[in-house]
């Protein structure tokens, strides 16, 4: 939200007022208690019908200050907050004086404040140079025209610094320049609206920043006040958390530290999804004429989904297999799994009025509610469909027992659809703050159906397909990036998303091959297969028209064999850059930043990636072939043809369907598996270490992980 009229003035209505001095301040025992006036004391008298503004700061984690600005403290705070798991305040850090200088220090990173000077915090790392500051407007809290409060912080930009993150962001890649309001809001990828808005952004400098605050949170990214990033709530606090480097990995290792790591996804997930599409007819004859048409094609197929339409129309939710399209369900799944495949169905947390469900959602009281008690209810997506209410544990409980059902019926996962479209107008049975819990809302619907597949398929085997996530979401991995149309355009916008989510602490993510809306051009669809099947997780979907790769051509079964069985003899590599992920927060697929931090061309690439730490991804986006690139620095070999490129260099080539950018770092050592027909082989039978451009006096290490990622072989070359 903005406040100001240009630097001078304030907006029409706005009234705010700025932390200005220093009265008191209290430290000791890791923590340091500012109160600030927000107007000049020059006497006694100027104490009096004025405010201030108490700024509590303390470290929850090593290397992580948090800074807490509170108005007025009595306003009830009836929830939700997010859960933050690696919270214990930090037994390292401690505060220190000199003269009117004090200090939190927490690991590398120190927050300074002088208390004599003009009102400012100046968070510094462990070299003592400035990360960023809270300059004298940086703290500060405002009337809006309709009356509501509202908290605001400041925190300086540096010349040159580039801002990332902030969720799924499908808008440029940089966010310098642009107004993001952390609001769900299901929004396709074509808009400024996200599925998964995370308060928490990532600086090229080498420091982030995390909001504690579930709700709405406005960011002005250098759009507002230009050398600041500003973001405010409509709250009587605001707390937000630096998060120290120095390498942005560092940044992610201690954010999902803070909030938490993603599990681990099982290995079968990281094959080839493919599913019925949403509006398409489908039956078992359907479904089996598509797994067959992939065998026959010698295409591995590891998972396959039904979409909505496995239920009847107008009843979803209700767990219900059509009984006309699918008479035979646990014999049909029966079939499917005796071919060695997993099944994932499609889920919502909706309830449709003509579900039987319904009623009995209603009479035990699991549906949301407005204020006078009535349902809430509206006709959007489904007619009269009500909302699970995840903040009671019998709902929750509820609502796994009927998805258990599908469990025993043989179904592996689920794709937990929707979750954005969260009323505000609602009571919620804990209490919640119906503004907080639009936000939360997705990540207790992915928790929920989480635990369950962990509880019933074991650790290490549950895997949800999500679409909607918040802060601490990134534990229910794996998401995926929405309804994307079926264009090279929508297909750079998805790639975007993901670089974006990434450097929010997601580590695992996918996206439709061939996008979502419409049906794709045959290069379109080729294109994708590439960019899908060099991904985290792959998965072929589409609205109105099927995915399977013979609907493209010829050329499209051969693209989709060639990565599909590229993607299972790097399984041995992929699965331990996965396990890298679940143990650090590290992303598998990682903006070029993430890997080069030193190197300025890696600050703005929003065209390719890095899968892991030693393969450079670039998708083609052109019908054509054409591709321009960029390769760091050193001697890089191309994965398919052997061919040598010595960086710092930029590229432009033409590449067929077969093939795309795909580079080996030099001094990698990669762990090649054998078998190609599926992702969750026996890998160190008949392993190859692919060893590029390694220098004489270097030496790497290779771990290669079994199938619950505990380290089966490690090599040294």
């Amino acid at each position: 939200m903005k406040f100001t009229n240009g630097f001078w003035l304030m907006r029409e209505g706005v009234r705010a007022s700025y932390a200005t001095e220093v009265r008191d301040l209290q430290a000791g025992a890791g923590r340091v208690a500012a109160y600030a006036s927000v107007t000049r004391v020059a006497s006694r008298g100027d104490t009096l019908n004025s405010a201030l503004i108490t700024v509590e700061c303390h470290s929850p984690a090593e290397g992580v200050i948090g800074v807490r600005a509170t108005h007025h403290a009595g306003k009830t705070r009836p929830g939700p907050e997010f859960e933050l798991p690696g919270a214990d305040s930090s037994p390292t850090a401690h505060t220190r004086r000199e003269g009117t200088v004090t200090e939190l220090v927490s690991g590398p990173l120190t927050l300074q404040l002088d208390s004599e000077g003009p009102w400012g915090l100046r968070f510094l790392d462990e070299d003592g140079r400035r990360l960023t500051a809270v300059e004298p407007r940086g703290t500060a809290f405002a009337t809006a025209p309709d009356g509501t409060h509202h908290m605001i912080a400041q925190l300086s930009l540096g010349v040159g610094e580039s801002v990332y993150g902030l969720g799924e962001r499908f808008t440029p890649y940089v966010r310098n320049g642009q107004t993001v309001d952390i609001w769900q809001a299901d929004g396709g990828t074509s808009s400024e609206l996200a599925y998964k808005n995370i308060p928490f952004y990532m600086s090229s400098r080498g420091y982030g920043v995390f909001v504690n605050h579930p709700g709405k949170v406005s960011f002005e990214i250098g759009s507002e006040s230009v050398g600041q990033v500003q973001f405010s709530v409509e709250d009587q606090s605001l707390e937000y958390f630096v998060v120290a480097g120095p390498t942005p990995k560092d940044v992610l290792r201690r954010y999902t530290a803070l909030t938490g790591r993603p599990a681990l996804p099982p290995a079968w997930s990281f094959g080839l999804w493919l599913t019925t599409s949403f509006c398409t007819a489908y039956d078992e004859e359907t479904v089996t004429s598509f797994v067959d048409g992939m065998a026959e094609r010698d295409i591995p197929l590891s998972v396959f989904h039904f979409d909505c339409f496995w239920m009847r129309e107008y009843q979803w939710s209700d767990f219900a297999w059509d009984p006309e399209v699918f008479p035979d369900p646990e014999g049909m799944l029966t079939r499917l799994k005796e071919r060695g495949l997993r099944i994932s169905m499609w889920i919502n947390p909706y309830i449709a009025q003509k579900s039987a469900l319904f009623a009995e959602a209603a009479e035990q009281g699991f549906l949301v509610r407005r204020p006078n008690g009535d349902i809430w209810q509206w006709d959007l997506w489904q007619p009269g469909m009500a909302l699970v209410d995840f903040t009671d544990p019998a709902a929750c409980e509820w609502y796994a027992g009927k998805l258990r059902v599908l469990l025993d019926q043989g179904v592996d996962c689920f794709k937990t659809d929707f979750g954005e479209r969260i009323p505000t107008d609602v009571v919620w049975h804990d209490g919640s703050d119906p503004e907080r819990m639009h936000n939360y809302y997705a990540h207790l619907y992915n928790r929920t159906v989480f635990d369950l597949l962990e509880k019933e398929r074991g650790h290490g085997e549950a895997i949800v397909f999500a679409r909607s996530a918040t802060a601490g979401g990134q534990q229910f991995p794996v998401h995926w990036g929405g309804d994307c149309f079926a264009s090279f355009n929508a297909m750079a916008e998805s790639l975007r998303g993901g670089l974006s989510l990434s450097m929010s602490g997601f580590g695992f993510w996918s996206h439709d091959i061939g996008g979502f809306e419409g049906t794709p051009d045959p290069a379109v669809f080729k294109r994708w297969l590439a960019f899908g099947l060099l991904s985290s997780h792959s998965r072929l979907h589409g609205n109105v028209s099927y995915r399977v790769p013979w609907e493209f051509g010829e050329e499209a079964v051969d693209v989709a064999r060639q990565f599909t069985l590229l993607k299972h003899r790097l399984m041995p590599y992929l699965y331990g850059v996965a396990v890298e992920a679940h143990l650090t927060g590290v992303p598998m697929m990682r903006p070029m930043l993430l890997e080069f931090p030193g190197d300025p061309a890696a600050r703005t690439l929003d065209r390719q990636y890095m899968l892991g730490p030693d393969l450079l991804v670039a998708p083609v986006f052109t019908a054509d072939g054409e591709v321009e690139y960029y390769i760091p620095e050193g001697v890089w070999t191309h994965l398919l043809t052997g061919e040598k490129v010595t960086g710092p260099v930029w590229r432009r080539e033409t590449h067929g369907f077969d093939s795309l950018p795909l580079y080996v770092r030099p001094g990698a050592a990669l762990p090649w598996g054998a078998d190609d027909q599926r992702p969750d082989g026996e890998w160190l039978e008949g392993l190859t270490l692919r060893v590029f451009e390694l220098g004489e006096a270097a030496e790497v290490e290779v771990n290669v992980p079994d199938l619950t990622g505990a380290v089966a072989g490690t090599f040294r070359v």
